[in-house]
């Protein structure tokens, strides 16, 4: 059974994810730091990890995805993690992480990285805009209908 991992804490797609989920009957673990409310759904699986651990919702997500899986994240190393396993990532603005973009975008980041750590890019990461969750909206249904595809 295909199930999706949501990076939850900062994720700005969660509600949007929820929503797809529930329509396709897949299960969903949102994993976090700390409680999320929402309604109660059997098909929610909420994972609070130890916040006082750097990186225990990546781990857990990492330790508990499976190929064919689906997994939502902004991180990039935890989205490496998930690709080697074989499973489909998105980032909230909808940009798919597969094994053909999974290195350059790595090396992306950590080369800016590098330029915020001597100053020489100071901004952070782009706004949030409505074509970015428009986007989300349209690959979490492909991927969706991939993963079960390719489940059965």
């Amino acid at each position: 059974m295909v199930a999706i991992f949501v990076d939850g804490d900062a994720c700005p797609v969660k509600d949007e994810t929820l929503r797809v989920a529930a329509r396709h009957e897949v299960l969903v673990h949102l994993v976090s730091n700390q409680w999320l409310r929402g309604e109660a759904n059997p098909l929610i699986n909420r994972v609070v990890v130890e916040r006082d651990k750097f990186d225990a919702a990546d781990d857990w997500i990492a330790e508990h995805v499976v190929a064919h899986d689906i997994v939502i994240t902004a991180d990039i190393p935890l989205a490496k993690r998930c690709v080697e396993k074989g499973a489909a990532v998105l980032r909230p603005n909808g940009q798919p992480l597969d094994q053909n973009s999974i290195g350059m975008t790595s090396a992306v980041r950590d080369l800016n990285t590098h330029l915020r750590d001597t100053g020489m890019i100071t901004g952070g990461p782009a706004p949030f805009r409505k074509e970015d969750r428009s986007r989300f909206l349209d690959k979490l249904e492909t991927k969706i209908r991939a993963a079960k595809a390719n489940a059965v």
